[in-house]
């Protein structure tokens, strides 16, 4: 009789799990029309956003990481943005800061049983927080380990802010996936006040305006004079996992020891 009794945690344990695949049982039988609709971008857009790294540039301060986590409201255990110190080419000290790459073909948006994954119109890929499940599908798809599940309510101080920037958007609850929105606040409020997004601050991501050693460019890939356009079409570059057919909105120019030209 012991063995086929369930103590009240054992119980609360099963009951959980039947009720998370419940949710996504039901989820999964939505028309596929239905999530297609939510998935994709409403709309058409003239821009197409992206981000040029230069390795050569990059020192690994972190500033663009603590510049993220003030301007979008981090908590301190979390992170959109993460630099990671790779081999080291001659004499040089290499690093890649990793983030959303805002793939055209994203797995996070594919796998979401409830479209909280989707893209814009301009490509970034976004998170509707309220339609979000926490099922974590979208974080295990993810080829770039570029998500975080929000575990609990972040009610406490940020210690990023002030010194490196103030909050612009809305703390997210607790029980979802967050991720880099490329700071579309920022794209979009400084497209309505006439600027340019990746020349003008104001209405550049965040990440981008603090690296001091300008190792970071963003821009519009529709447009040939931008800057983004210029360097792609001026220097060798890669893109993470371009094997698995994902078309990253976040291209890396390569270091080389032996190179001395300025790719400003």
């Amino acid at each position: 009789m012991e063995q086929n009794k369930l103590d009240r945690r054992s119980f609360i344990k099963l009951s959980a799990v039947g009720l998370a695949a419940t949710t996504v049982g039901v989820a999964w039988t939505r028309e596929e029309s239905e999530l297609s609709a939510i998935s994709e971008p409403d709309g058409e857009s003239p821009h197409r956003w992206a981000m040029v790294i230069d390795q050569a540039k990059c020192v690994g301060c972190e500033q663009c990481v603590l510049a993220c986590k003030a301007q979008n409201d981090i908590a301190p255990d979390l992170t959109w943005s993460r630099m990671r110190k790779v081999q080291p080419v001659g004499q040089q000290e290499v690093y890649l800061p990793v983030q959303c790459m805002h793939c055209e073909h994203a797995p996070c948006v594919d796998i979401c049983p409830v479209g909280a994954s989707f893209y814009r119109p301009d490509g970034i890929v976004m998170m509707d927080y309220d339609r979000c499940i926490g099922c974590r599908y979208c974080e295990i798809a993810c080829p770039y380990g570029a998500r975080s599940f929000n575990w609990e309510d972040f009610d406490g101080h940020n210690p990023a802010v002030p010194d490196w920037g103030q909050p612009e958007v809305p703390r997210r609850p607790r029980g979802v996936v967050e991720k880099c929105t490329f700071c579309f606040q920022r794209i979009d409020r400084g497209l309505e006040f006439g600027l340019t997004p990746g020349v003008d601050d104001a209405a550049t991501p965040a990440c981008v305006v603090a690296c001091p050693r300008k190792a970071r460019t963003f821009g519009d890939l529709n447009d040939p004079d931008s800057q983004v356009s210029k360097l792609l079409a001026n220097h060798a570059s890669y893109r993470l996992r371009e094997d698995l057919g994902t078309e990253p909105r976040i291209y890396y120019l390569p270091p080389d020891a032996h190179e001395e030209e300025d790719r400003a």
